[in-house]
């Protein structure tokens, strides 16, 4: 049985301090030991295409305009050709369990101050728009990520009918529901529960590079999709490491001028977070371009 212990993280984009403090300990093969029964005999192999392109077209989605639109329907058609999921079980069915990371100061899982996981509508594929009240719309280059939970322990099964809360900031670097000026909004966040593949594709924006910190985006693991939304236990809390090159050809393009500055001031060696091993298990492959939008797909084993 493997123990991780959960740290947390402080980041503000407005006084770029960093402040460490106490997590939890979680357990995670007890609470997956059904789950692996089911995804054995429910898997049915990768298929990153039709996920990203329900993610799409998905009725859950809010409603977006044409040009954005457009470009959903043009990340889900450059999926068929996205590159094998990094971190991927391997031909002797191995693969690597997922590093447990900070979830930051900013989860919105009732763990510090607000709760978006209890509310109507988080659970959906695009999360570029608020819910609710909220009406913003977060603005950016498109990313389509698909994540595909296996259980390392056994034979990297698919786990289907776990939950991934995904949530990460917008092009300022800001956090929804937390950070000055969006505190109103709840963009940028959202639930979905694994397919029989063991996985969910999520429609959002490439995120900033803030100060402190290399480019990454925040995800918890659940065990199902109601343990996701009536604040259950989570069984990892990881994030994704964004691959340098993509971030500079992203960076380089309008509306992200702030994040050249802050990219040039860190690195995966010296981050706080990916210092230890640099990311090498979270940093997802990735196709596409800034005009399309990019798609990104990772291999999580928990």
């Amino acid at each position: 049985m493997s123990t991780f212990i959960l740290g947390a993280m402080n980041h503000s984009s407005d006084t770029n301090e960093i402040v460490g403090f106490l997590g939890t300990t979680v357990s995670r093969r007890g609470a997956l030991g059904a789950l692996s029964a089911v995804a054995l005999m429910t898997a049915c192999g990768s298929d990153v295409a039709k996920t990203a392109t329900s993610a799409a077209g998905s009725s859950d989605a809010s409603p977006q305009t044409a040009a954005t639109t457009g470009a959903a329907a043009t990340i889900a058609a450059a999926a068929a050709t996205t590159p094998a999921t990094a971190g991927a079980a391997a031909s002797d069915g191995t693969c690597t369990e997922i590093p447990a990371e900070t979830g930051g100061p900013y989860p919105a899982d009732g763990s510090n101050g607000p709760n978006i996981l209890t509310q109507d509508g988080v659970v959906r594929s695009d999360i570029r728009t608020s819910i609710g009240s909220a009406s913003g719309v977060a603005a950016g280059v498109p990313l389509s990520t698909t994540l595909t939970v296996v259980d390392p322990a056994n034979g990297c099964a698919p786990l289907a009918g776990a939950a991934i809360y995904f949530w990460h900031c917008n092009i300022d670097g800001a956090y929804s529901m937390y950070s000055q000026g969006v505190t109103d909004e709840n963009y940028l966040r959202g639930v979905q529960e694994t397919d029989a593949n063991g996985q969910v594709t999520f429609l959002s924006i490439f995120p900033a590079a803030y100060s402190g910190r290399w480019p990454h985006i925040h995800f918890e693991v659940y065990e199902n999709l109601a343990g996701a939304t009536s604040g259950g236990n989570v069984l990892v809390t990881s994030q994704l490491a964004l691959p340098e090159d993509v971030c500079n050809v992203v960076f380089a393009s309008a509306s992200y001028e702030s994040s050249v500055k802050n990219m040039a001031q860190t690195s995966l060696s010296s981050d706080n977070v990916f210092s230890d091993d640099e990311g090498v298990h979270q940093i997802p492959t990735m196709s596409g371009d800034v005009t399309s939008g990019y798609t990104a797909a990772l291999t999580v084993g928990v």
